[in-house]
């Protein structure tokens, strides 16, 4: 492109996308030829001096979602912009809102549902509609029984989830994690706790989020953990939890021992399953995004863009 069609390109841009002018108009302005003023536009575009961007909280990056189904082992993605956001909260209620919209319409819509717990689920949950799906059963895949204020967020967002799809909740009536490995064995051999680990595995789809392996996890938060096991956890290289388990860049569990206390379905499961949907938002989470797109825990990422190009690897 010469300085003189260079100008011409980015003035014929100003016209249309400043001023609203038709081609037709431009192409008065400019003494151009209509064709003459589509081509500039065109070449505007391909040469980046145009920047389109939609704000609306439900606006996704397409672009970006098609390079992560291109380069990743994901079936599907939904990145949702990043613009106008003022915070983290925000930016997890847009988040959870695609996700909502995506469960909305997944079809075959699944007849049992496995879901994880905790603060991004829990939004999910609020923002599904009533009627979002019908006689679909939600099974919860992780214990949830919390030891302090929080207690009821884990049954109440399966609860939510079930009762506006019509459906009925399989609550797991067991801690997350157990002190003694004895005690978490008794309680996983009981009989009704055995028959929602196993109906939880053998779940249509998966809905799980992801915990990150600082002071702010939900399992500290809830009781389990205290922050400075947490930091014993990255010290042996955790980036954060799957449904209670935590694990390490490349998906691997990093404490034995403590993964044996925890109580749910094994990672496995999500690794198998022909759906399973990661809702991942967040600065503090772009390393456990990795580590689940990576090691094949999720088939469909819900997440922000600032996530997605940390798991494109554009953040290093």
């Amino acid at each position: 492109m010469t300085d003189t069609d260079e100008l011409l390109s980015i003035r014929a841009a100003e016209l249309y996308y400043e001023e609203n002018k038709t081609q037709d108009e431009i192409g008065t302005v400019l003494r151009l030829t209509r064709w003459k003023v589509g081509r500039l536009l065109a070449q505007a575009k391909a040469s980046g001096f145009i920047r389109i961007e939609i704000v609306h909280p439900r606006a996704r990056r397409l672009s970006i979602e098609r390079r992560l189904r291109e380069s990743t082992q994901l079936t599907d993605a939904i990145v949702v912009s990043s613009a106008g956001v003022s915070s983290d909260e925000e930016l997890q209620s847009r988040t959870a809102q695609a996700a909502a919209d995506y469960l909305t319409g997944l079809r075959p819509v699944p007849r049992t549902l496995g879901i994880s717990w905790g603060r991004t689920l829990h939004e999910v949950s609020l923002h599904l509609a009533k009627g979002w799906a019908n006689g679909v059963n939600v099974v919860q895949i992780n214990g949830g029984v919390s030891l302090n204020r929080r207690a009821g967020t884990a049954a109440a967002t399966a609860v939510t989830i079930a009762h506006k799809a019509s459906g009925a909740a399989t609550l797991l009536p067991s801690p997350a994690i157990l002190e003694r490995l004895d005690t978490k064995r008794a309680i996983e051999a009981d009989r009704s706790v055995a028959a929602v680990l196993t109906l939880g595995a053998a779940a249509s789809a998966y809905l799980f989020s992801a915990g990150q392996a600082d002071r702010n996890s939900a399992l500290v938060d809830s009781g389990y953990l205290t922050a400075e096991q947490v930091a014993e956890l990255v010290r042996k290289g955790a980036v954060g939890d799957i449904v209670g388990r935590y694990i390490d860049s490349a998906g691997n569990i990093v404490d034995p021992e403590l993964d044996g206390r925890t109580v749910g379905i094994q990672l496995e499961a999500l690794r198998h399953a022909k759906t399973a949907i990661a809702v991942i938002a967040g600065g503090s989470k772009h390393s456990i995004a990795r580590a689940v797109v990576g090691s094949g825990l999720c088939t469909v990422l819900v997440t922000d863009e600032d996530t997605a190009l940390a798991v494109l690897g554009d953040d290093i």
